[in-house]
């Protein structure tokens, strides 16, 4: 009996310093550059060795002290690790979006995106600022790009003004230079997060067309209220994170999780749902939510099926006509 225990204490001991290595080496890996990263992948093959040595030899006590301080020592440089304002940004995610106060009420929201693009990655930039009034937004609508899995897709928030405007809200990694998206990088560290403001000539067109993917647009039923104080919310964490950089993070803070966050902070009794992370399937979250239209009464996969946005041109047509021809799905 003994003996059985004291294998199966020494099998989960060496499950606990493979999971912290391979924790610890993926940490590494996305925060040190090489050659150092291989020096110290090395020093910590030595270190792990030795470890599992005293697993074998009975050491129970000395190996889980070790792995302590180890762990200790990591979690000191880790805490270390801050977001950065000042690296070398794509040209896309250079500005994020900040706002502040303007006569009447209204709100002088800066840094919104209007590329003009040839292809995925060429594109005439181009940034404006714009005056509105809250209160005169009369719609939103949640935009879903899918590109690979149909269980994850980003998530994109419009808001239609009176005058027929639109202006989108999208949570996105804050690439550097040549840096590539990786989304297991996402939970080490590896990214800042944005809020970029963009015009929906840019930001969708650019899904729908330069990218190929697969996007869908859905009006969301709110309360005038209710749209107002979102979008301000928005402008919100724009400006914190223009005062104190965070970091993105695959599963908790991502381009869905983070609107969720606001949507939470206007919306009480809203309750979390894992389709807030499996963020393909956000549609039906809305849906058995009340907030789509025709829910309850509308099978689902028709409402799906009105809001696929096709490819669309955008030369020669203003913001609002661009605007309008997305939306032509729901008005038919």
């Amino acid at each position: 009996m003994r003996r059985a225990a004291a294998i199966c204490g020494r099998g989960l001991g060496i499950a606990w310093l493979l999971g912290l290595a391979v924790w610890i080496g993926l940490s590494l890996h996305f925060q040190i550059a090489a050659p150092w990263v291989y020096l110290l992948y090395l020093v910590g093959v030595f270190v792990w060795l030795a470890l599992v040595r005293m697993l074998l030899r009975g050491r129970l006590r000395r190996a889980l002290g070790l792995s302590a301080v180890v762990l200790a020592v990591w979690a000191l440089w880790w805490g270390g690790i801050a977001p950065r304002q000042d690296r070398d940004w794509m040209a896309e995610v250079a500005r994020g979006v900040t706002a502040e106060p303007a006569r009447e009420g209204a709100v002088l929201v800066r840094n919104i995106r209007d590329f003009r693009r040839s292809s995925p990655t060429e594109a005439v930039e181009r940034w404006y600022d714009l005056e509105v009034q809250p209160e005169q937004i009369t719609s939103v609508d949640m935009i879903m790009s899918v590109w690979d899995s149909p269980e994850i897709a980003h998530t994109l928030v419009s808001f239609g003004f009176a005058d027929g405007r639109h202006i989108v809200f999208s949570g996105e990694i804050r690439r550097e230079v040549g840096e590539e998206f990786s989304a297991i990088g996402g939970f080490f560290k590896r990214y800042e997060l944005v809020l970029i403001a963009a015009d929906e000539r840019d930001i969708v067109h650019l899904r729908t067309d330069a990218r190929g993917e697969s996007v869908s647009l859905y009006p969301v039923a709110m309360g005038a209220g209710q749209r107002a104080a979102l979008f301000r919310a928005f402008l919100d964490y724009g400006n914190a994170l223009a005062e104190e950089p965070r970091w993105y993070h695959t599963l908790w803070t991502n381009c869905t999780t983070m609107p969720y966050r606001l949507v939470r902070g206007i919306a009480e009794g809203l309750v979390f749902d894992l389709r807030v992370i499996l963020s393909g399937r956000l549609p039906g979250y809305l849906y058995d939510l009340g907030v789509l239209p025709g829910a309850g009464t509308v099978p689902l996969a028709e409402l799906k099926a009105r809001a696929v946005l096709p490819p669309s041109p955008v030369d020669g047509l203003s913001s609002q006509e661009y605007s309008r021809l997305l939306r032509q799905g729901w008005r038919d």
